[in-house]
C-alpha cells in the first residue's frame, strides 16, 4: 500500500517533485504531465521537519488503495509552500494530492428539529441519498453563500412544503429576534475515506396538521410528529441522535 504525508499549515501544503525535492508551489490552471506529488514520511524527515499526526485516510483510486496521514507540521509559517486553493487547480500535480484537498474540505449540512405544543418533533421518511429508508430531521447541504440558519428554513420548505422562522438571537442573518435558536454544531468523520462533515441543528416551534405537510416527491416518502422516544428510536444519524437527546 502506497503511504503518503499531507501537511497542511495556515492553508498552505507541502508539495514535492518527483525526486522527493521540495517544496515547490502550485500554478492555478497549468496543464501538463504529473510534476509534483505528496511527500513521504522519510522525505519529510529528510527535511528536518517534525509533525503531529491527526488521522489516516485510505482512498482509493482505480484497484490501488493509498494511505494518507493527515498531519500538523510542527513549524511557524511555511512561506514556501504552496496555497491549497492554487493546488486543486494545477494540472501537473498527481491526483492524489488533489484529493487530498479535497477530503480535508468540510461538508456542511444544516437541520432543524420542529417541536409543537406537544413536545413532538417532526421527522421525515427519506427516499433518496444517505439514509434512504430512514426518518431524520428535515436538512440538506448548505448552498454556497448561504448561512445554515437559512439553509435550515429552505430546505424545511422544500422538503416539506413548511414555512418556519428559527429564532435569531444575534442578529446572524439580520435583525435580532427570539431567544434561543437550540443550535448545536457537531463535526464528524464516520469513516477511514476521511470525508469531513460539520452539521448545524437548530430548533423552532411549530404546530402543522398533517395536510399541511407536502413531502417533495423525488425526496421524502412521508413526514409525521414523533415523541422524544419514539424519535431516538427510528433516528440514525448521529447528528440527528445528538440534538433530540439535548434539546427535545
Amino acid at each position: 500500500m502506497a503511504r503518503s504525508l499531507y501537511l497542511e499549515h495556515d492553508g498552505k501544503v507541502l508539495l514535492v517533485d518527483l525526486n522527493g525535492d521540495g517544496p515547490h508551489e502550485a500554478v492555478i490552471g497549468r496543464i501538463g504531465e504529473v510534476s509534483l506529488r505528496l511527500p513521504t514520511e522519510e522525505e519529510v524527515r529528510s527535511m528536518g521537519i517534525e509533525w503531529t499526526e491527526r488521522r489516516i485516510n485510505r482512498i482509493k483510486f482505480a484497484e490501488e488503495i493509498h494511505e494518507v496521514v493527515y498531519a500538523l507540521p510542527e513549524i511557524e509559517w511555511p512561506e514556501n509552500w504552496t496555497w491549497k486553493d492554487n493546488l486543486i487547480s494545477d494540472g501537473c500535480v498527481d491526483p492524489l494530492a488533489r484529493e487530498c484537498v479535497y477530503r480535508s474540505m468540510h461538508r456542511v449540512v444544516s437541520k432543524v428539529m420542529v417541536v409543537n405544543s406537544n413536545n413532538q418533533v417532526l421527522m421525515a421518511k427519506v427516499s433518496r441519498g444517505f439514509f434512504t429508508g430512514y426518518w431524520t430531521l428535515p436538512g440538506g447541504f448548505v448552498d454556497y453563500g448561504e448561512h445554515p440558519r437559512e439553509a435550515a428554513v429552505r430546505e424545511a420548505m422544500e422538503e416539506l412544503g413548511i414555512d418556519i422562522a428559527i429564532d435569531d438571537p444575534k442578529g446572524e442573518t439580520g435583525d435580532a429576534f427570539g431567544e434561543n435558536d437550540g443550535a448545536i454544531i457537531r463535526e464528524e468523520i464516520f469513516n477511514e475515506d476521511g470525508i469531513n462533515w460539520v452539521s448545524f441543528t437548530y430548533r423552532c416551534k411549530g404546530e402543522f396538521r398533517g395536510d399541511e405537510l407536502t413531502p417533495k416527491n423525488d425526496e421524502i416518502d412521508e413526514a409525521r410528529w414523533f415523541s422524544k422516544s419514539e424519535a431516538l428510536e427510528v433516528a440514525v444519524s448521529i447528528f440527528d441522535i445528538e440534538a433530540i437527546q439535548k434539546s427535545l
